[in-house]
């Protein structure tokens, strides 16, 4: 690989990264404007299956059927579903940067269930990330900050997320190298808009409403994955996986410019050890796209 399609690469993931870390912050603003957590989740599949769908159909890519649909509808009510609706339940309960951070507790849930129900070994490596991330949560919940909430809410929805961000890993293991992503996402994300539907009220949306509501689903969850993958096809996984990691940093800094949000020194000590643990368990194993 040249060294400029390796740094378009980098970009790619790194544009990722920038994108998603903007979710939690055009989601609070969604909410200022009067929107549900569950309304947000709801549009953002919606929305953003829609765009798949379309690119999906013009591209002319292989949806999966059978088995395979039923079980990429099964994940999209799981993993678009419950993961859409948890992420925009912790940003409300708990602020933008707790919600980001704790999302990072996957690889956690990743390297356990690996162990559980793929046969996967639990080596010192996963051991000490594990312990490393119950550690950090427990300090985050201890330590809280401004204009963050780490209450028991917060911290259940974030983990709920991370879990559901997770179930990406096995769910992705077995399909992303047999379709296309553009397919996968045409099918998953509508379920889970549908999923989410009897349990949302829907408001009157202002068109600042509507125009977060695009903005989710074109750049953080269609443009998001575009990039990713994009980014995937140019770097080994385990670099692309690094750079992603960069997703909280953004929303970190932006929730304290744009909403005074800021971890206490414990609950900074308590983010980087949650981080420090993705990242472990980012070297050397295989990964996803998210």
């Amino acid at each position: 690989m040249t060294r400029r399609a390796s740094g378009w690469a980098t970009l790619m993931v790194l544009t990722a990264a920038f994108l998603w870390g903007l979710l939690g912050i055009f989601g609070k603003l969604a909410q200022s404007l009067g929107l549900s957590p569950l309304e947000i989740a709801f549009w953002r599949a919606a929305l953003g299956g829609g765009l798949y769908l379309i690119h999906a159909l013009v591209t002319r890519a292989e949806f999966p059927r059978g088995r395979d649909a039923l079980i990429t509808a099964a994940f999209g009510l799981t993993g678009v579903s419950v993961f859409y609706a948890s992420y925009q339940l912790a940003v409300q309960s708990g602020g933008a940067s707790l919600a980001s951070v704790l999302l990072y507790t996957a690889p956690a849930f990743v390297a356990l269930m690996g162990w559980l129900f793929l046969k996967e070994r639990l080596g010192l490596r996963e051991l000490v990330a594990v312990a490393g991330t119950l550690l950090g949560i427990s300090l985050i919940s201890l330590g809280g900050g401004q204009g963050m909430h780490p209450s028991a809410a917060a911290l259940a929805w974030g983990l709920t997320a991370g879990f559901t961000y997770s179930l990406y890993y096995l769910y992705g293991k077995l399909y992303f190298p047999r379709f296309a992503s553009v397919a996968l996402y045409g099918l998953a994300l509508p379920v889970g808009a549908v999923g989410l539907a009897p349990l949302t009220h829907f408001v009157h949306k202002s068109p600042a409403a509507w125009g977060l509501l695009a903005l989710i689903a074109f750049f953080s969850t269609y443009l998001a994955y575009l990039a990713y993958s994009a980014g995937l096809r140019g770097l080994p996984a385990t670099r692309a996986s690094v750079i992603a990691s960069l997703e909280p940093v953004v929303a970190s800094l932006l929730a304290a410019l744009l909403f005074a949000e800021r971890l206490s020194a414990l609950a900074l000590l308590g983010a980087g050890l949650v981080l420090g643990a993705a990242l472990l368990l980012s070297i050397g194993g295989e990964q996803k796209e998210p």
